[in-house]
């Protein structure tokens, strides 16, 4: 990627409110329509997006979109915040509408953890510091319900995991994608500081194809996301947008 294009990307990100859509979405567009992208880049065109999308084989996948993380109470009000001012957790809630309404299955991966604490990690800060938040993702409490505007159906899977970083590493996740014939996954959520790189990361080590709405995942500080967009994330993923998944999901497949 030229230096011309990184600019792009990052002018301006680390002063304005809605730094994540703004800079990702305009890192998408402008990586697309440039020209400089050829068949196989992390960018593809429309018609190779709507074939790695094929509602028959894809999975949508939302990271910890629970009350207890990106909710009015979360026990990480800044990121809570992030989520929601970035335009985020809205974009999962479109997906995952228009996921229902075009037959993509829906999985929301959680964290939680026991009241005693059994099983669960404590080999990090990160896990040590959870234990003190004065929210905690107990099971079978409202922290661990998924969080408006995001709907769950039916037909969706819940899966929940009391251990680890990843929504996929040591859960149900990777065999509950093979029963359902899943080639693609498309990873949403929070955080872009954690969770939802593991997910990419071990989807990708297992085989699947990954896209990434970049404009539907978040972490903070706000223009943190665009540069693991950029140089991490983009590497090994689809980068996409929420408008052209949705696009790719309205558009009648094509014949043969």
């Amino acid at each position: 990627m030229g230096a011309s294009l990184r600019g792009r990307l990052t002018d301006g990100v680390s002063d304005q409110k809605h730094a994540v859509s703004s800079a990702v979405t305009q890192w998408w567009l402008v990586s697309r329509r440039s020209g400089r992208l050829r068949q196989g880049d992390p960018v593809p065109s429309y018609e190779e997006l709507a074939d790695l999308l094929d509602p028959a084989t894809t999975v949508l996948l939302t990271v910890e979109c629970q009350q207890g993380v990106v909710g009015p109470d979360s026990a990480l009000p800044q990121l809570a915040q992030e989520a929601r001012e970035s335009g985020a957790l809205g974009n999962v809630a479109r997906l995952v509408s228009a996921a229902h309404d075009s037959g993509v299955q829906v999985l929301h991966a959680v964290a939680e953890r026991r009241p005693d604490g059994r099983g669960a990690n404590r080999n990090g800060r990160l896990f040590r510091a959870a234990e003190r938040l004065p929210v905690q993702q107990l099971s079978g409490t409202r922290a661990v319900e998924i969080a408006p505007p995001v709907e769950v159906a039916d037909e969706d899977i819940v899966v929940r995991r009391l251990h680890g970083l990843s929504p996929i590493a040591g859960t149900d996740v990777d065999a509950l994608l093979r029963n359902l014939g899943c080639r693609t996954l498309i990873v949403t959520g929070v955080s872009s500081n954690v969770a939802v790189p593991n997910a990419v990361f071990d989807a990708v080590n297992r085989g699947y194809t990954v896209a990434v709405p970049a404009d539907a995942i978040a972490g903070v500080p706000a223009d943190y996301t665009p540069a693991m967009v950029r140089n991490t994330l983009a590497l090994v993923a689809t980068v996409t947008s929420t408008e052209d998944v949705l696009t790719c999901w309205k558009r009648p497949r094509r014949e043969g």
